[in-house]
């Protein structure tokens, strides 16, 4: 009877030690399994977070591109035969001598011309006309031209044929309309 005490015994032993073998091993997998999703997890939601505060900086860069066009440049002045002097987007506001306009956002810029692809009031930039690797920025604020092409409103008609010409640009849109977007 003592050896089926002691054969019981061991039996339990054994199975009690595998008992604590299979439950340790299977805790280990479970928070091992834990970690590495809280990890991913983890890096999701700092991407996550990261790309909404790039995006909220570039926003708030008023000089960040909202869309990019490629048209024609052309100059024009406001003595035109067939020009009132009046701005179609600002029928109150007249073109004064030097053809700049003061946004509140942007400070002076200059004025041009577009097709309703673009709102009245919305700001672009382009290389500027002297080639000095500058940037122009101006704002929409009268109409008269197609598709995405833009017409530079300058002081003299001589300043609109020998300076701007007609030639092929990319310009960025700064703001869409009056109001940023």
């Amino acid at each position: 009877m003592n050896n089926v005490k002691t054969k019981i015994l061991k039996a339990s032993k054994l199975i009690l030690l595998i008992a604590i073998v299979f439950t340790v091993q299977k805790v280990n997998v479970v928070s091992s399994v834990d970690k590495l999703s809280n990890q991913n997890l983890n890096k999701t939601i700092d991407l996550s977070a990261m790309a909404i505060k790039v995006n909220e900086i570039a926003m708030n860069d008023r000089y960040y591109p909202l869309d990019t066009f490629t048209g024609d440049l052309t100059g024009y002045v406001a003595n035109c035969p067939l020009c009132s002097g009046y701005l179609a987007c600002n029928g109150d506001y007249m073109v004064n001598k030097d053809s700049v306009y003061n946004d509140l956002e942007y400070g002076n810029v200059k004025i041009v011309a577009s097709s309703k692809n673009l709102p009245c009031g919305s700001i672009v930039t382009f290389d500027s006309i002297d080639n000095s690797g500058s940037k122009s920025v101006a704002i929409v604020l009268d109409r008269g031209v197609l598709g995405n092409d833009l017409d530079l409103l300058v002081n003299t008609y001589d300043e609109a044929i020998k300076n701007v010409g007609r030639r092929k640009i990319s310009y960025d849109v700064l703001r869409f309309g009056w109001e940023r977007q």
